[in-house]
């Protein structure tokens, strides 16, 4: 059985870019505003939930947003917060509100953010279950 470690050292290895139509059997997806899809295809890890978010690099970032959160590194800043806001069940709305594009600490969640081909992929995990001390 993999670690989830493991699995995000080889993460680019796991993920797929396709139509939405050929994407049934990823364990999660992200869809992108050209109509692709990137989906998640590794084992599942047992006591942890995943998420990704995907965007193409070169997309503008919205006017409103930029004014907010500043342009550097946006894409990266924002598919992190889009995995963890899914993650933790909260609406990315909320989570502006509480973390901005920022990542809270905590000792539960492990991510990784690469980019592949065109694309920022953030993939993250968050235990089901409290660490064990």
């Amino acid at each position: 059985m993999p670690s989830v470690a493991s699995l995000l050292a080889v993460a680019h290895r796991h993920l797929r870019l396709a139509l939405p139509v050929e994407s049934a059997g990823a364990v999660t997806r992200s869809y992108l505003d050209d109509g692709r899809c990137v989906g998640w295809y590794a084992p599942p890890v047992p006591g942890w939930r995943v998420a990704i978010d995907a965007e193409r690099v070169g997309a503008p970032v919205p006017t409103a947003l930029a004014r907010r959160f500043g342009t550097a590194d946006f894409w990266a800043r924002w598919t992190r917060a889009e995995c963890l806001a899914k993650l933790t069940d909260v609406p990315i709305a909320a989570w502006w509100q509480r973390h901005g594009l920022a990542v809270p600490p905590r000792v539960d969640w492990l991510w990784r953010t690469l980019t592949i081909a065109d694309l920022v992929v953030t993939v993250a995990f968050v235990a089901t279950a409290p660490p064990r001390g």
